[in-house]
């Protein structure tokens, strides 16, 4: 029986070369993106992803300035749940994923910093000897993650294209990227409501 190569690998010196597979596969890791690319990671035991791509995908809709923040905006991932809220590298934004109860504990000094958000949104919530245990339903939780955690991510973006080498993450760093999230909050929260209707 004859068997037949699929491909003839090179030779050069007497030597068969091995075929190059050490070239990274293109993607928003490694390679900009012409187009914003939305991904999902599985959410983690005992999370969900509450927020969904479509959400998003209206949620960028109502940005005053969202040709400004579409440059070098690679994509934005619904990413596994605990450790953090969101998080932001070099026009990659992750949203992570919430507790699956929709009741979450939090510090008193991060409960006090969106305290403000918390009540606007009519966020029911317990204060404990040494933590707020806070009682979200999902639309809660949907508006929280665009109106503040996504906006936050955003501000970090912003915050790099718009220095001059675009090379440090974020070089005005936290107090910039939460001002930012404020700022454009009160812009957009009317416009939010009309657009997604909550009740």
């Amino acid at each position: 029986m004859v068997t037949h190569r699929k491909s003839t690998p090179k030779v050069k010196d007497g030597r068969v070369q091995k075929k190059n597979r050490h070239d990274l596969t293109p993607n928003y890791w490694n390679t900009r993106q012409e187009e914003l690319q939305l991904d999902i990671e599985k959410p983690g035991k005992g999370f969900k992803h509450f927020l969904k791509k479509r959400d998003i995908l209206t949620f960028l809709t109502i940005l005053p300035n969202w040709e400004e923040l579409n440059i070098e905006l690679d994509a934005i991932i619904l990413a596994e749940g605990g450790g953090s809220d969101g998080w932001y590298n070099d026009g990659v934004i992750a949203i992570c994923a919430w507790e699956k109860s929709k009741t979450t504990s939090l510090g008193k000094s991060y409960f006090n910093e969106h305290k403000k958000i918390f009540e606007r949104l009519n966020v029911n919530y317990e204060i404990k000897a040494d933590s707020v245990i806070c009682h979200f339903t999902e639309n809660q939780i949907i508006a929280y993650q665009l109106l503040h955690i996504l906006l936050h991510e955003l501000g970090h973006h912003h915050d790099r294209i718009s220095t001059k080498d675009r090379i440090d993450n974020a070089p005005r760093g936290e107090d910039y990227a939460e001002n930012y999230a404020l700022k454009y909050e009160s812009i957009i929260w009317n416009r939010f409501f009309e657009k997604f209707q909550m009740t």
